[in-house]
């Protein structure tokens, strides 16, 4: 089944688009195919949609499916930036172009992958000998994250994101000239169209909160040091889009304007710091790491 299926959708008037595809695909589970289309596989008439879409009987329906990924990460000897480890946790520096979790269409070459192979006293959680993922970064957001080793130091710092006991620092090149300093609190929840893309524009939702304040400013954008009290998904990168200044290099967030700015290929976002105490020992840690070669370079040529 893997691969891209195209169909058409007539007949189908007054269907949900999930039943459609799941009565023609019989090799998918419809749970499957609601899976696929919260993922964004699914286009109809090039749009992303809910499985809950009634089709009109004549629209052009596109399904990628990705190959199945195994049911536990292998170790993969791929490089990794180590800043700190002891017996309970690792901290790192996340590379710009790396998955963090094994997912569709990441079966392998993952942050997990590598844990897996470099970390010699893994101690597993939930059972199962693998890393406990505290937080996440986006695949194209690079910085600092801290693995928990085993299933006590997971719930202690799990805990401490949910207390918003953690200092999360971040650098972000945006495009436009955002006032000095400021704070988004704002909803926080799924686009209802475009279902890769989150959104504060919702009725309901999990509230989100960003501080921010600019550090730099050049002729057609800004550097601006970001302070979260919640973690949602894409919240920097949804919040000063929609703010109307989109972070440089954002494929999904960017607007017309902001992408012919290109200084660099990728958002322009650095997790540059984490604070937080110790899951075992109590003690208050902090960790940095650099500002990457790549966002130096898109400054440079911003200031040029």
């Amino acid at each position: 089944m893997k691969g891209l299926h195209r169909l058409s959708a007539d007949g189908a008037k007054g269907e949900r688009v999930d039943q459609f595809l799941a009565s023609r695909l019989t090799d998918l589970s419809r749970s499957r195919v609601q899976a696929l289309i919260a993922e964004g596989a699914v286009r109809v008439d090039g749009q992303a949609v809910r499985p809950s879409r009634r089709l009109k009987g004549s629209e052009a329906i596109e399904l990628v499916v990705p190959e199945p990924t195994p049911v536990e990460p292998q170790p993969e000897a791929l490089p990794l930036s180590l800043i700190y480890e002891d017996r309970d946790i690792v901290v790192l520096d996340k590379a710009a172009g790396m998955v963090v979790h094994p997912g569709a269409g990441h079966a392998s070459g993952t942050l997990v992958n590598a844990l897996l192979h470099h970390v010699v006293d893994l101690q597993g959680v939930g059972g199962a000998l693998r890393p406990g993922l505290v937080h996440r970064l986006d695949k194209d957001t690079s910085g600092v994250l801290v693995i928990a080793k085993n299933d006590r130091a997971l719930t202690t710092l799990q805990a401490a994101f949910k207390s918003r006991e953690i200092e999360k620092i971040y650098v972000a090149l945006v495009y436009g000239q955002p006032p000095a300093e400021g704070t988004f609190d704002t909803l926080h929840g799924r686009h209802p169209s475009d279902r890769l893309k989150f959104t504060a524009r919702v009725k309901t939702g999990r509230r989100a909160v960003t501080h921010f304040r600019v550090t730099s400013r050049f002729a057609l954008a800004a550097r601006v040091e970001v302070s979260l009290e919640t973690g949602r998904t894409h919240q920097i990168r949804v919040h000063f889009a929609e703010a109307g200044f989109p972070l440089l290099g954002d494929a999904l967030y960017g607007t017309a304007a902001s992408r012919r700015v290109a200084v660099i290929d990728r958002q322009a976002l650095h997790a540059l710091r984490l604070s937080f105490r110790h899951p075992r020992t109590g003690r208050q840690l902090t960790f940095e790491a650099p500002i990457p070669a790549d966002l130096l370079e898109a400054e440079r040529r911003l200031s040029s």
